[in-house]
């Protein structure tokens, strides 16, 4: 027997000594900051533990590294590993919302605020139909097992990316955010769950988490933000950057009134083979058949390797 002076190390214990020096590095980086303000430059700290250095401009390299890998590290930790991703307007509200909205702007007598009101008591049911799409989805994913469940992921903002991790969480299922660190501020819906609400800085590294573990995409009608995420997708796949994947643009009559794609065919800018990379849904219900359709899911997963019915 060893006594403890001559024990050999196990390797836990240098673990155990490793992660309580890498401790230490986090305290004294919080603690040369306590005011609030940018600790001064300082040779001598450790420099994964100096916030100055590390937001050179010549580190951005490693910024982005870590960027990709934390989210990475933290849904595989969760188990995530198969998404649907759901954009949208976050302007959007629920009918509830939208109808104090539009009843202010009538007492208002403010043409203006009645137009905007109006608008937005009109896009209303996207909201209840997106939370109603995640509900869907969470619903088939319970009886799952855990490699084949299927997470809904949000830019992690209000409007419809809020409608989506609300109805995932309505099941009790956990959902991504992935937030972006915006001039004004964006604050993540109370409906992420708390483990897997990201924050990021790069757009890029952002779309890019959109991406790495999705199998779907679902796009509501939004803005600006949707439009760059969607086309994102649609020239990855096809240029075969990325893998096919089901892609839902959900509310025909508002994207057949923004954008002409037969027209882009007739111009010879897309090949007619190009509409085939997307599909116009009406319903949550429709949207969801065409991703089992895709994938060729059983409508419910088995229990117990029972057969599906």
């Amino acid at each position: 027997m060893h006594d403890d002076a001559t024990a050999p190390t196990h390797p836990d214990h240098i673990h155990d000594l490793q992660t309580r020096r890498l401790a230490d590095a986090i305290v004294e980086m919080h603690l040369l900051s306590e005011d609030g303000t940018r600790p001064p430059p300082d040779a001598y700290r450790l420099a994964f533990a100096d916030p100055e250095f590390l937001l050179r401009r010549e580190t951005r390299g490693i910024r982005f590294q870590l960027e990709l890998l934390k989210p990475d590290l933290a849904q595989a930790d969760a188990g995530i590993e198969n998404t649907i991703v759901v954009f949208g307007s976050a302007r959007f509200r629920e009918p509830a919302e939208a109808d104090a909205a539009w009843h202010r702007a009538q007492a208002s007598g403010d043409t203006e605020a009645i137009r905007r009101a109006e608008a937005l008591r009109r896009n209303a049911r996207f909201y209840d139909e997106a939370r109603r799409f995640a509900q869907l989805v969470a619903a088939y994913s319970q009886s799952c097992p855990k490699a084949d469940q299927l997470y809904i992921v949000t830019g992690g903002g209000p409007g419809i990316m809020e409608a989506a991790n609300r109805g995932a969480h309505d099941l009790g299922a956990p959902s991504v955010g992935l937030n972006i660190l915006l001039p004004h501020e964006q604050a993540p819906n109370p409906y992420i769950s708390r483990e897997l609400c990201f924050k990021f800085h790069y757009f890029a590294l952002r779309k890019m988490h959109f991406l790495m573990r999705a199998k779907a995409l679902v796009a509501f009608p939004g803005g600006f933000g949707t439009l760059d995420e969607l086309f994102e997708v649609l020239t990855l796949v096809q240029t075969r950057k990325a893998k096919p994947v089901p892609v839902f643009l959900y509310g025909s009559a508002y994207w057949k009134r923004l954008i002409n794609f037969d027209a882009m065919v007739d111009e010879g800018v897309i090949s007619p083979e190009d509409l085939d990379l997307f599909t116009y849904v009406d319903t949550p219900e429709a949207a969801w058949e065409g991703i089992r359709h895709f994938y060729g899911l059983p409508e419910a997963c088995p229990v117990d390797g029972t057969p599906a019915a």
